[in-house]
């Protein structure tokens, strides 16, 4: 029996191979997976033609997945430097990379990308359109629109941002209801943009059963982009967000109909108490479907710290339904991240992930932790670090400050509580300060 994608082979029964390897490595039985997949609770980004791809799913019951963003931009536009990035993200188990590429001739470093990553892939067609054309944005038609999409799909690309959910009716919606910071997406700005300049419909939501045959043929899941995510604590939860929320919703049936997989992303910036609530409701709204967040960044004025408030927001989102964490660096708002901000972002969103993961109860979670419990509560140094997130790190700071007596660290010495506590309960005497018996 044939099949056209993940989404349909999973609709007839058919077990395809990268089915096979998510449920092997998320213990997930796999008849479990595939009514998952069928229903759109669960996606499997697995485009046709990215044949180096070890398969990853998004959604219900699975560890909660990372992105890292890269890309050459106008102002960085050195490929190897991105290419340097992209196999440090690999090495560090980062599930997922967007290339989010927006100067010059794009497709260089989007083949060479497919070619060697495992990881599946993510791109926002949009922002390739000017470059691919060296067309200004009111020129390009929506023909043109539709033939980039069809492109980044040939190439291998897994899961693309498009953002339907802007159109003339939302855009009403935003006109009247005002807002600290616009619009701060950049591909629905300049979907924005293009429908004010040209007084067209946005033609990924016009040309939308177009835009669903080229991702079926491809078996290329739609991150439905949100357009109005809020850029500021100060806009979230408004009235755009949650309109669009509700057409995105409205897509995802329709993408589903054509078998066509669906992850619907998410904000943005928003105050703790507002995030288990948007959780809940982008579940409801959206019927289930893998949710895709960008943090929540849960305060504004953290220039240099944003990993962290998008990790603090992350972990929140994560633990009350979200399936997809898309990382922040310490560069966020300031400059294109280099290799030491891509690090910091990916272990802090890791955490994030993590710890959600714990909170959800999925399988294997609680266990590292108590592996790593276990190893502390023995002194055994080595099998901490290799149990850790980044035991690069680890192995460092133990290397440069070394204590007296090798189980102890140099905060504690000869006080710390494990070592004494291991010495009592095995009947040994404790010596603060003088030399063990």
């Amino acid at each position: 029996m044939t099949y056209t994608t993940q989404m349909d082979a999973a609709k007839k029964g058919i077990l395809t191979k990268e089915m096979e390897t998510v449920a092997r490595k998320e213990n997930m039985e796999a008849a479990v997976l595939m009514d998952l997949v069928a229903k759109g609770r669960i996606a499997i980004p697995a485009n046709k033609n990215h044949k180096s791809l070890d398969a990853e799913g998004v959604g219900e019951g699975l560890r909660t997945k990372i992105n890292v963003n890269l890309g050459i931009s106008k102002d960085c536009r050195c490929v190897d430097t991105e290419l340097d990035k992209v196999r440090k993200a690999i090495e560090m188990k980062a599930e997922a990379i967007m290339d989010l590429s927006s100067f010059g001739k794009t497709e260089e470093f989007r083949r060479r990308l497919v070619e060697m990553s495992s990881a599946m892939i993510g791109t926002v067609p949009m922002y390739d359109a000017v470059g691919f054309y060296d067309k200004e944005l009111s020129e390009i038609s929506p023909e043109e629109f539709l033939k980039v999409v069809e492109k980044h799909a040939v190439d291998g690309v897994d899961f693309m941002t498009i953002h339907a959910g802007i159109n003339r009716e939302t855009a009403g919606i935003f006109k009247r209801n005002s807002r600290l910071t616009n619009i701060v997406s950049r591909g629905g700005s300049l979907l924005y943009a293009w429908m004010e300049l040209t007084g067209n419909e946005n033609p990924f939501y016009e040309y939308y059963d177009e835009l669903l045959d080229i991702c079926r043929k491809y078996d290329v899941t739609i991150s439905l982009g949100d357009a109005y995510r809020p850029g500021s604590i100060a806009d979230s939860t408004d009235a755009s967000q949650i309109k669009e929320l509700i057409v995105l919703g409205e897509l995802t049936k329709r993408a589903w109909e054509k078998d066509v997989q669906v992850i619907v992303e998410g904000p943005g910036h928003m105050s703790l108490n507002e995030v288990a609530a948007n959780m809940q409701l982008q579940k409801k709204l959206c019927h289930g479907a893998p949710f895709y967040v960008l943090g929540p960044i849960v305060t504004d004025i953290a220039p240099g710290y944003d990993h962290i408030t998008s990790a603090i927001g992350g972990a929140i989102a994560a633990a009350n339904g979200a399936d997809f964490l898309c990382y922040v660096t310490p560069a966020e708002h300031l400059r294109l991240p280099n290799l030491d901000d891509m690090k910091e972002g990916i272990i802090a969103s890791r955490i994030a992930a993590h710890a959600a993961d714990i909170a959800k109860g999925v399988p294997g979670a609680r266990e590292w932790d108590n592996s790593m419990s276990k190893a502390r509560a023995e002194l055994d140094w080595e099998k901490m670090f290799d149990l850790s997130l980044d035991p690069e790190k680890a192995r460092r700071y133990r290397a440069e400050s070394k204590p007296a007596h090798e189980d102890s660290c140099t905060m504690c010495g000869k006080m710390c509580a494990v070592r004494n506590m291991n010495r009592i309960m095995d009947g040994k005497n404790i010596n603060i300060l003088r030399e063990d018996d």
